[in-house]
């Protein structure tokens, strides 16, 4: 059989598609690789040979910089960003499935934090914490801030969600003798459960690598990109790149980790359907 010629339209696509996927992955392979540069190695090509040494030096008592403790206070954060943004978002998918005076309004004002300038947002919890006499920290004032980036992407998902959410299977299973409770535990909730692990996941990677809402509320101690960012003026050896590897596998891992969590209860929920 002959296949189909391809028209020129399609070279130009795909031409413009390696391209794009050269600008989003080579930076990316570029500091991976500079992190296997070998124990005399510099910040850039050519290598000088290549070893681990600085992936275990990044364990190590640096110089400058506290990547550990950094690293825990952007995972606990982006754990409390994600708990929060899941509930909130929930209840205001199911809140929002009946009209109410003034829903309209109560929807702009929630999503509206999307268009305003982070650092804006950032300088206005800073100060507003600050006239309130409570020192800003990662934890509270860097919480109020991420949720404001957060919170309205969790809501547009659970909005869309329910809003293709048929209320005939809650209806069946009223119809059947079960409370409210029941037919949102044992219907609704096994239903949309891949999108709250969605907005899950939209929740830890937004805030896990958020640097401009966190610049003037994370108080004393940083969060990772901070740490980051103020080591780029300050390290000089490829400890940095390595810095950069592990963090990019470990977003992967996230991603991985949810998709399969998707996967997993879209067949269990077949099997039992």
């Amino acid at each position: 059989m002959q296949s189909e010629k391809r028209s020129r339209e399609f070279y130009i696509l795909a031409f413009f598609f390696t391209l794009f996927v050269l600008f989003l992955y080579g930076p990316l392979s570029t500091i991976f690789i500079l992190s296997f540069q070998g124990p005399s190695g510099g910040l850039t090509f050519p290598m000088n040979g290549t070893s681990i040494h600085w992936f275990s030096n990044l364990f190590e008592q640096q110089a400058v910089g506290d990547f550990g403790g950094s690293f825990r206070r952007s995972m606990v954060l982006g754990l409390m960003t994600t708990t929060i943004t899941v509930v909130v978002s929930l209840l205001a998918g199911l809140a929002f499935r009946r009209k109410f005076r003034g829903s309209t309004f109560l929807f702009y004002l929630a999503i509206s934090s999307l268009v305003v300038p982070s650092i804006l947002i950032s300088l206005g919890i800073g100060l507003f914490f600050q006239v309130l006499g409570i020192r800003p920290a990662w934890w509270s004032s860097g919480l109020g801030a991420h949720l404001t980036w957060t919170l309205p992407f969790g809501v547009l998902i659970m909005f869309a969600v329910f809003n293709r959410f048929s209320p005939a299977y809650e209806e069946a299973a009223r119809d059947l003798g079960a409370t409210s409770w029941q037919t949102f535990r044992h219907v609704v909730l096994p239903m949309i459960a891949p999108s709250l692990i969605g907005v899950g996941l939209f929740g830890f990677t937004l805030s896990y690598d958020e640097f401009a809402r966190t610049l003037m509320t994370a108080g004393t101690f940083n969060t990772l990109p901070l740490e980051i960012y103020g080591m780029t003026t300050n390290v000089t050896t490829p400890v940095l790149y390595a810095l950069g590897t592990v963090t990019t596998v470990f977003s992967f891992l996230i991603i991985f980790i949810a998709l399969t969590a998707i996967i997993v209860v879209g067949r269990r929920r077949a099997r039992i359907g």
